[in-house]
């Protein structure tokens, strides 16, 4: 997930000292570094890959304040302040973003555009009308009907038109954003693999590599917490999306963000960057994505793809070869609302991000605003909304049922494996195998070679599910991930699969 320009990151080779320890070089973990940074926080950021090699380097980067989970849905839930506080805080993010790549002179093709809300085939028009009430009472006066999105390729109906929205490259701006942290002498380290965190008014992150970093507060940023055992994670549920990238002629697709009121639904944008051009040819590069899915409950990424590719194809005739595709983890709260704030259950200095419901490019930067002014003592009107503590009544019923399915993936302990014994498996796949009470999950290598590993998740016990798009273990509880190997590479898992014979 590299890009020009990304400045090279050194490992943790010795214990070090921090006013704040961030974990998480993802947009969250990287505006609150240089947020704090800038008002002169002596900052420390750890991650176990590159900046921005988690779910940072798998957005499309639709920067909005159009409320994915819609405006009408929000007072419902949490009245009409707390709807209308919700809109500012995501005005004020892109507000944010444009003001530090004005003030850090960041290249990251940053631009205003118009966001367009239509309704999916099927869906009625009726929603567009609830919505675009709801937004006014929001605060977005602006927001407006249209007879149709300014696409010529399809007629999308009527349409909600969000003004002044924005778009950029994700991973320049993280570039941009770890130089300037740098230059106001934060530290930046990868390759390290946060194992524990000690609680205390002196914090202590410990390492993989032995090493540890001592703070007087921590922020956990890293898509999904991995210091809390239980308490967000009943509240929250890991959903994988996928998305696509081809080529187009640059005339035919009017540059917007456009989304479809389609459950899932489904986002569009054009990348007109310099990378992603085609000057020769005078094509640009469409982004489509959607289909989204529960995280380890369903293997059919082929299958997915294919559809998003029809689904883009019928609206979009003009469309090339498919050049990229990929997918990407998101967390869906509730309560629609991000948890942002200090950790549930914890010591009052470690703070949590997650819960961005495919909205990480603003909530990453809201996160930064919003503790920063936590870390500070200073208040924010936007405390209460994002608190991870908070308690939703009318989200009972979307309580129970997200918690009912967690407990349901239990039973994966009874049934048989996916396969009867390991020959079965081919070379470059993996599947889950019972031998006698235990699940092993077993992956042969392209050279042949089996590789076993316990199929139990290290979070909390659940049985993980073999990935063959993306050759990984994915755990359908709570959204750990895991390679081929066993290696774990997403949260809240902080361990490998254990070895067969434990």
């Amino acid at each position: 997930m590299a890009t020009a320009g990304m400045p090279m990151v050194p490992t943790l080779t010795d214990n070090a000292r921090a006013d704040v320890c961030i974990i998480g070089a993802g947009i969250a973990g990287m505006t609150t570094a240089y947020l704090l940074a800038r008002e002169g926080t002596s900052v420390v950021v750890l991650d176990n890959g590159p900046i921005g090699g988690g779910m940072t380097g798998r957005t499309t980067a639709h920067l909005t304040n159009a409320f994915d989970d819609r405006y009408y849905q929000a007072e419902r839930l949490h009245g009409l302040k707390n709807a209308s506080l919700a809109a500012e805080s995501h005005t004020a993010a892109i507000g944010r973003i444009e003001a530090i790549v004005s003030e850090e002179d960041i290249d990251c093709d940053f631009e205003r555009v118009n966001g367009y809300l239509f309704a999916a085939q099927g869906d009625s028009a009726d929603v567009l009308e609830l919505e675009l009430a709801a937004a006014h009472r929001a605060g977005l006066p602006d927001v407006y009907l249209t007879e149709r999105a300014p696409l010529d390729s399809f007629d999308t109906g009527p349409s909600l038109c969000f003004p002044n929205q924005a778009q950029f490259h994700p991973m320049k701006y993280l570039a941009g954003l770890a130089r300037a942290i740098k230059r106001r002498a934060g530290r930046i380290f990868s390759g390290a693999h946060v194992t524990r965190i000690e609680r205390g008014a002196s914090a202590r992150i410990e390492t993989s590599r032995g090493f540890a970093v001592t703070a007087d507060a921590v922020v956990v940023a890293t898509n999904t917490p991995i210091n809390n055992r239980v308490a967000i994670h009943t509240k929250q549920a890991p959903y994988r999306t996928y998305a696509i990238g081809a080529r187009i002629p640059c005339d035919a697709v009017t540059k917007a963000l456009y989304w479809d009121t389609g459950d899932p639904y489904h986002y569009v944008r054009l990348d007109t960057s310099s990378r992603s051009s085609d000057a020769a040819s005078g094509n640009v590069l469409l982004l489509v994505g959607g289909e989204d899915h529960k995280l380890g409950q369903a293997d059919d990424g082929e299958r997915r793809y294919a559809q998003l590719e029809t689904w883009a194809r019928e609206r979009f005739p003009a469309m090339q070869q498919i050049e990229f595709r990929w997918s990407g983890v998101v967390m869906e709260p509730i309560d629609y609302f991000a948890f942002i704030g200090r950790n549930p259950l914890d010591h009052p200095n470690v703070y949590i991000v997650t819960g961005d419901s495919g909205e990480g490019m603003m909530h990453g930067t809201i996160a930064g605003i919003l503790l920063t002014d936590m870390i500070y003592g200073r208040e924010n009107p936007w405390t209460a909304i994002y608190d991870p503590a908070r308690i939703t009544a009318g989200a009972a019923l979307e309580f129970a049922k997200e918690n009912l399915n967690v407990t349901a993936q239990f039973a994966d302990y009874l049934t048989m494996g996916d396969v009867t014994t390991a020959e079965e498996i081919i070379p470059g796949e993996g599947a889950v195998i019972r031998a006698g009470l235990t699940k092993i999950a077993a992956y042969r290598d392209l050279q042949g070679t089996l590789h076993q590993r316990s199929a139990v998740c290290r979070h909390l016990g659940c049985i993980v599910a073999w990935n063959s798009t993306e050759k990984t273990w994915d755990c359908p509880c709570h959204g750990a991930r895991y390679d081929a190997y066993g290696k774990v590479i997403n949260g809240p898992a902080t361990g490998d699969l254990s070895p067969v014979n434990n």
